[in-house]
């Protein structure tokens, strides 16, 4: 029994080893190749930028001012409204103070009462004068005068020399506060600081009005426009600033006239980017003679582009994209390569690209990331349009 059961182990273990050597033994499925894939080429073009991009951009005035009065006061009368011209040292409107007609009293009542003391001063001071001469005079001739009553009679001019100087000075400051009050009272009439149109009027006679960092709640009465002149306000990209310069004739249309194209001069660069928006503050200094173009209107600018040097342009969809590049697809040597790139501006369905390129490179003219770096391509030439 025992020599039977140990015959069925070893065929067993025979039967087990013939399986594990015709596993083991087998050999390994090769990888297939990838196919190559068949694309089309374009050359990279190189040549200088040269383009117009539209852009927003809005008319202000030139200046413009809220016109508030300089002291508080009852509106008494006032010359304009809404859309009035008006030139430079026009009166716009005069107000009433009764409290400052009140002050000019004082003050000129304070200016007669210091020249009365001045001239006191002075005829005490002159007649003490002429006293201290003769004194002084007879103090020569011994025994006829004291030197005591000498000294005396000098002390007292020096005083009355010194009180002629103060009521001087009083009088001085007596006549600047009588100017200040007069200037006040100037303040009631208001002037027109510039020439220009009034756009808004908020008060009429008899309303009580003060300075704008018055009383709470203070509301200009007018406001003016300079609408002679105006500021065409253009926020640029910093993509698209390029080879600006100041004199440089920029044309805009308006809605108001459309088909008309104005023309106006850039007049002012910030040349500084704004963090927030990206973009660079130009102004063009519009002339507004005819008075065609109102301020606070938009408009659009024919913004022209630049570039000083040139630069490389591949077909838009040559230039593609993954989760961490953007690139095209170079071919060399019937292999792919993906070069890194960033864009700039499209012109006529061309991209402007800024990479590792060189004019007359060859790029897949459809880049997908689908084809890979490294990888076999079979290269057609794209048919030329």
């Amino acid at each position: 029994m025992k020599a039977h059961l140990l015959t069925l182990a070893l065929l067993a273990g025979v039967s087990s080893g013939c399986g594990n050597e015709s596993k083991s033994g087998s050999a390994p499925q090769p990888a297939q190749a990838a196919s190559p894939v068949s694309v089309e080429t374009v050359g990279v073009a190189e040549r200088k930028l040269d383009m117009n991009v539209s852009l927003p951009a809005q008319l202000l005035p030139y200046q413009s001012v809220d016109i508030y009065p300089r002291v508080t006061g009852f509106l008494d009368s006032i010359r304009v409204d809404v859309g009035s011209h008006v030139r430079k040292g026009e009166e716009l409107m005069r107000l009433s103070a009764p409290e400052i007609v009140a002050q000019r009293s004082q003050g000129e009542a304070a200016v007669h009462a210091a020249e009365s003391q001045l001239a006191t001063a002075q005829a005490k001071f002159a007649s003490d004068q002429g006293t201290y001469s003769h004194l002084s005079a007879a103090s020569k001739t011994p025994g006829v005068v004291a030197q005591n009553d000498v000294l005396v009679a000098e002390q007292t001019v020096a005083a009355d020399k010194g009180a002629v100087s103060a009521a001087e000075h009083n009088v001085s400051a007596a006549r600047d506060a009588l100017r200040s009050v007069a200037q006040m009272e100037s303040y009631l009439n208001i002037t027109a600081p510039f020439s220009g149109v009034v756009t808004m009027r908020n008060l009429h006679p008899g309303a009580l009005t003060g300075p704008a960092a018055g009383q709470s709640g203070a509301q200009p009465i007018v406001r003016i426009v300079d609408t002679n002149r105006l500021r065409l306000v253009i926020p640029i990209p910093e993509a698209e600033v390029g080879e600006m310069k100041q004199g440089q004739s920029i044309a805009f249309t308006t809605p108001a006239y459309p088909g008309e194209i104005f023309h106006a001069p850039i007049a002012r660069i910030a040349h500084d980017v704004d963090l927030n928006t990206r973009t660079m503050h130009v102004e063009l200094d519009v002339q507004n003679t005819k008075d065609k173009l109102a301020p606070g209107s938009f408009v659009t600018v024919t913004w022209p582009v630049r570039r000083a040097s040139a630069t490389m342009f591949v077909p838009a969809t040559s230039v593609t994209a993954d989760q961490q590049h953007t690139f095209v697809i170079r071919v060399r040597d019937g292999k792919a390569e993906w070069v890194n790139v960033q864009t700039g501006q499209t012109v006529n369905g061309e991209q402007e690209v800024f990479g590792d390129l060189h004019s007359g490179d060859q790029v897949v003219r459809i880049a997908t990331d689908a084809i890979r770096s490294g990888q076999n391509v079979n290269v057609r030439a794209a048919k030329q349009s």
